[in-house]
């Protein structure tokens, strides 16, 4: 019953620890360093605490072993499934039309989307299409890339992280 409760204890800490190591890197790459830095403390405190409960049992066996290396990796799922849901962010869109088509444009705009247009040639230098440049919520990148692909479905779409926005609009 105790290497139960361990194993169970041991379990849950790591997946705690290590969904705050996926939070503190993520707020480390967008430059909150402040913040990083405070849940970096409270991650190793807590690793800590269980490395050493886990090594200094009087029960050694392989299912504290399992427990560790089960959290981490439950750990990993959970805090890529908190960073996509709660942490926020801009992406920068690039969506190159097949053609040059006001229609497509002014559909995107309607749906409330800032659009800046760009002439630019194709791979046939005389074929000039339209590069739109959006930038975004990363939560609305679905309901964009359902609307182009509906509007235009051989549109070429590049997608990156912002890491600044100034000015502007963003829906």
């Amino acid at each position: 019953m105790a290497l139960l409760l361990l194993c169970s204890k041991i379990f849950f800490v790591r997946i705690l620890d290590v969904s705050l190591g996926t939070v503190r890197m993520i707020m480390t790459v967008k430059g909150k360093k402040a913040f990083a830095s405070t849940i970096g403390f409270i991650e190793i405190l807590i690793w800590f605490l269980v490395v050493q409960e886990a090594l200094t049992t009087d029960n050694p066996s392989i299912w504290i072993a399992i427990a560790y290396a089960g959290g981490f990796a439950t750990g990993t799922f959970i805090g890529s499934l908190l960073s996509e849901r709660f942490i926020q962010g801009n992406l920068s869109v690039q969506v190159v039309l097949q053609n040059q088509d006001n229609d497509i444009v002014n559909s995107i705009r309607e749906a409330g989307f800032a659009v800046s247009v760009v002439e630019v040639l194709g791979r046939e230098i005389n074929h000039k299409r339209y590069m739109l440049l959006i930038e975004i919520n990363k939560r609305q990148f679905n309901q964009l890339r359902s609307l182009v692909k509906k509007l235009d479905p051989k549109a070429f779409i590049t997608v990156k992280e912002t890491q600044y926005v100034l000015n502007g609009f963003i829906k």
